[in-house]
């Protein structure tokens, strides 16, 4: 289980070595280095990093601070890293994502996220209520005179509750768009995604799900290229590539496991038909391992 080690200093007075050196004595055969803010979330070093991690890694910091500022944007990251198959360990931290004691420090982390949300939004109702009360108006006196320094801040305050929003569901859709696009058209890409999504979970539309990516571009998380023009297929090409692209998402899926998800993305069989067969499945496997598009060893 290969350790690769990240650290990260703020200001350039700051430096990088004691944490390096760490790292070193933790096992970390690689450490990656670099200055900027924790609440930067456009850190070139680390995205490059999080590009050449594969599954069976281990991403090592020496504190957790050091990786996220925010407890949201730490579990975003860990949840994608997960979704590559990558554990994550902090040195001065009882988190390691390899363990169960880790994982279930990890869900403690999540629950306290979670409640200190609700706590926001109950101060907030209960702010309004009281105001209201008093007779006071609500509303901002800055937006009713339409001020445009109280509309920027406005603005700013919704286009941060979005984000938000996108954090709370990445690691159903930014694995997906990563590996898939622009191999596959939005289309496709969205169907997969949604198949997989728990039953009552809001289904994502190709409208929804490009505007999530290109925000997720400009903030650094994406690569730009999965906004580039899907390529053009045949028929049995795009089949092949969604079943690829279906059993990469999950390494220990069945064939008939893979058929059920097709059906449920109602997708028709190359002859046209609704009902998919394991042998229908095999053969598009069988050719997108030919074509290298998954590894050759998969369950049955």
């Amino acid at each position: 289980m290969p350790f690769i080690g990240y650290a990260r200093v703020s200001t350039d007075d700051q430096s990088t070595t004691a944490q390096a050196e760490d790292l070193r004595a933790a096992g970390c055969a690689r450490v990656h280095q670099e200055q900027a803010s924790g609440g930067d979330r456009t850190r070139p070093v680390l995205n490059r990093l999080f590009e050449t991690l594969r599954p069976g890694d281990t991403l090592v910091v020496v504190r957790l601070d050091r990786l996220a500022r925010s407890l949201s944007h730490l579990l975003e990251v860990i949840e994608g890293l997960e979704a590559k198959g990558v554990h994550f360990k902090s040195l001065r931290d009882p988190v390691d994502t390899s363990s169960p004691q880790g994982k279930f420090t990890l869900q403690v982390l999540g629950a306290a996220a979670e409640l200190e949300r609700a706590l926001i939004r109950e101060r907030t109702l209960v702010g309004l209520k009281s105001a209201r009360a008093k007779g006071r108006i609500g509303g901002n006196p800055g937006l009713r005179s339409k001020d445009p320094s109280a509309l920027r801040k406005v603005q700013a305050a919704r286009d941060e509750a979005l984000f938000r929003r996108l954090e709370e569901s990445a690691q159903d859709w930014v694995p997906e768009v990563r590996r898939l696009r622009p191999d596959l058209p939005w289309e496709d890409v969205v169907r997969i995604i949604n198949a997989r999504l728990p039953s009552g979970a809001r289904q994502w539309s190709r409208e929804r799900l490009i505007r999530a990516a290109k925000r997720y571009v400009r903030e650094g998380f994406l690569e730009s290229h999965v906004l580039e023009r899907a390529r053009r297929r045949e028929p049995d090409d795009r089949l092949m590539t969604i079943v690829a692209a279906i059993a990469g998402s999950a390494p220990d899926i069945t064939l008939q496991q893979i058929a059920d998800r097709l059906e449920a993305m109602r997708e028709r069989t190359p002859r046209g038909r609704a009902k998919w067969s394991v042998s229908s499945v095999k053969m598009l496997l069988d050719r997108a391992k030919t074509q290298g598009l998954i590894p050759a060893e998969r369950p049955e």
